[in-house]
């Protein structure tokens, strides 16, 4: 019979194949006269294994009564088996204790056996042969708990580590849905405005200046075009055959410039000031540099009057990156943060800064105007800064 057949049977079936076997034993061999008392004393010893699983240590001391019964009764039994089932079933069921009381008991029954059946007078034989077999039920009842707990042990570790793999991708998840989040908020918000901001200009100069208008015009023209690059490549890495992120490299500090020149078309003067050198700067750290300076020109543009002028300080170290950008406009002090719990513009600055370990600063400045201020600390890893 296979495992897998042998499973399927329930564990009572299995218990009762030795008494009905011990019973059969009993009946077929011994003589009428005898058969009563060792019918008796067979189904009082074998009969209760039938429940050793339920309940070992209820079972072990009915086994031990009914072998004390036998032993004041001067019967022999094969059934005497039943005494090292119980102490196998108790071993394996119990502790350490129970399991070395339950041993001596079974061990003082195998004395006080030999002492009244050995033959001869031989003692030391029977009594090594019954030692023996307790000690090895006992062993193996011990083995048997030893390795169900190991089991129920290595099945709790693999369940809490299934939970703490599915807890961690559902915050991997969430995490990249937060940067796509964010970048396509920065993508989609800056190039709306510089575009709004353009188009206003195109119709207030189309009579007066043509020439103007024209430029305005073929200015939202490219300016929609690198919406579309950007969008195609922030979107592109959900894909794995996606080679357009590859054709058009993460926007970095050296894209700062045409930035500035992007802003100023659409009406916001921008002076850029990069120190030091940014060849060191790692690409994901870059692109944060990028999108704070994009998202704080974004919120001058869109907030700051006519006539405002911007300044971008960045400043590259061996360890780490400056972030400043300010404005000499002023500004009403709710709108940059109004809805900092929105998970967009100011606070996804400040999740952008925070993934290098950075504390971003936003808010009016002391002459007057608006400023955004933080480092980047190179050595934090930057995850999920992007």
């Amino acid at each position: 019979m296979t495992v897998r057949h042998r499973d399927r049977v329930p564990p009572l079936v299995w218990d009762s194949v030795l008494p009905a076997l011990l019973l059969l034993n009993v009946v077929t061999t011994y003589p009428a006269r005898e058969l009563p008392v060792a019918a008796a004393l067979t189904a009082a010893l074998a009969l209760p294994l039938v429940w050793r699983r339920r309940a070992p240590l209820a079972v072990f001391a009915a086994v031990v009564a009914a072998a004390a019964v036998q032993w004041l009764a001067d019967v022999q039994l094969p059934a005497d088996v039943a005494l090292l089932v119980a102490l196998y079933t108790a071993a394996a069921h119990t502790g350490r204790r129970g399991t070395l009381l339950a041993a001596a008991v079974v061990e003082g029954g195998a004395v006080l056996a030999c002492l009244r059946w050995a033959s001869d007078g031989a003692f030391l034989t029977p009594f090594v042969a019954l030692s023996a077999t307790v000690v090895a039920a006992a062993v193996l009842g011990v083995n048997v708990r030893t390795g169900r707990a190991y089991l129920a042990a290595v099945q709790e570790r693999a369940e809490r580590l299934a939970l703490h793999q599915e807890q961690q991708a559902r915050l991997a998840v969430a995490e990249e849905r937060a940067r796509i989040a964010r970048e396509v908020h920065d993508i989609v918000t800056h190039n709306l405005s510089v575009m709004v901001a353009l188009t206003d200009a195109a119709v207030y100069a189309q009579h007066r200046s043509p020439d103007r208008a024209t430029a305005a015009m073929l200015q939202i023209s490219e300016t929609g075009r690198q919406a579309l690059t950007d969008m195609r490549r922030s979107l592109g890495v959900l894909r794995a055959d996606e080679p357009d992120a590859e054709r058009h490299p993460l926007p970095g500090i050296d894209r700062l410039a045409a930035l500035a020149d992007q802003m100023a078309a659409a009406g916001l003067p921008t002076r850029l000031e990069v120190r030091g050198g940014h060849a060191r700067v790692p690409a994901s750290a870059q692109l944060t540099v990028y999108r704070l300076v994009q998202e704080a020109l974004t919120n001058t543009l869109k907030h700051a009057p006519a006539g405002t002028r911007a300044t971008v300080l960045v400043e590259c170290s061996a360890g780490s990156v400056g972030v400043e950008v300010s404005d000499d406009g002023p500004r009403p002090a709710a709108l940059p943060a109004a809805a900092p719990s929105s998970g967009h513009g100011i606070a996804g600055m400040r999740e952008r800064a925070a993934a290098y370990g950075g504390t971003l600063r936003a808010g009016p400045l002391p002459g007057g105007g608006w400023g955004v201020r933080t480092r980047l600390l190179l050595g934090s890893g930057g995850t999920g800064a992007a």
